[in-house]
């Protein structure tokens, strides 16, 4: 091989790791612009992470200021009402209960005990016979 063969077979190694260069700076512009693209998804996200928590605690001290308050009306009532009172508002009436949940009533007992005679019951069979027979 001559001088001129090996100057060309060079120049062609050169081109060809010009070219890989280029590429390799072009593939490290785009992958910058992604993860430039990336950090700010990443930012978006992590400050809708924020608000979702914020939201979150703001519902939850909601719930429990409500649930405060609402113990705070029970022992209220509670405090107002006698122990009778209390007792009897624990049970709902008859009337509000449901026909499945009325209380069960036997049905009432027949009454076997002697009535009281009536005044022709008293009169015996033998003085009925004496008044009819006079």
């Amino acid at each position: 091989m001559g001088i001129l063969e090996n100057v060309k077979v060079l120049e062609t190694k050169v081109d060809k790791e010009i070219d890989f260069a280029k590429r390799i700076i072009e593939e490290n512009v785009q992958l910058k612009e992604k993860v430039a693209l990336y950090q700010k998804r990443i930012e978006d996200l992590e400050s809708l992470i924020q608000a979702f928590r914020e939201e979150q605690n703001a519902i939850e001290n909601g719930i429990l200021a409500a649930l405060n308050r609402l113990n705070q009306f029970e022992d209220a009532v509670e405090k107002k009402l006698t122990p009778a009172e209390a007792e009897t508002s624990q049970d709902p009436p008859a009337s509000d209960l449901p026909d499945s949940a009325e209380p069960e009533t036997s049905p009432p007992e027949p009454v076997f005990a002697k009535a009281e005679p009536s005044s022709a019951e008293e009169e015996g069979p033998e003085e009925e016979q004496i008044a009819a027979a006079g």
